[in-house]
């Protein structure tokens, strides 16, 4: 199971849409509690998270996931606009695994969720 953590529905769609046609179960998480317990509940193979959203604050997701020794493993991509320096600096320096532009992320998507089924 993947983990995707975000409210954003133009990525949410992009996602779901990706995996239906790669049969990749995707689970959906809007808020950091609901993410952490779904990281608890079954431990994912990939969390992806939209380092825009400062509502959920993906930052502070990954540095309990750093925390918990469950969960520090657990593989992480970030995406975020290409312009943003700083948060694409700040989410490599809190142990995002992987940290994409939007573009980026958006093209390989595929790629990105079969990868880690």
């Amino acid at each position: 199971m993947i983990l995707a953590v975000l409210d954003d529905l133009m990525f949410t769609s992009k996602i779901k849409t990706a995996a239906s046609q790669l049969g990749v179960a995707v689970t959906f998480a809007r808020s950091a509690d609901a993410a952490l317990g779904e990281m608890r509940k079954a431990s994912p193979t990939l969390v992806i998270f939209d380092l825009n959203n400062a509502r959920i604050d993906p930052l502070g997701i990954v540095a309990m996931m750093k925390q918990d020794a469950a969960l520090a493993s657990i593989p992480t991509i970030g995406y975020a606009s290409h312009v943003q320096t700083e948060i694409i600096a700040a989410a490599r320096q809190a142990g995002v695994g992987e940290v994409m532009a939007r573009s980026a992320f958006t093209q390989q998507i595929g790629e990105i969720l079969g990868g880690h089924r």
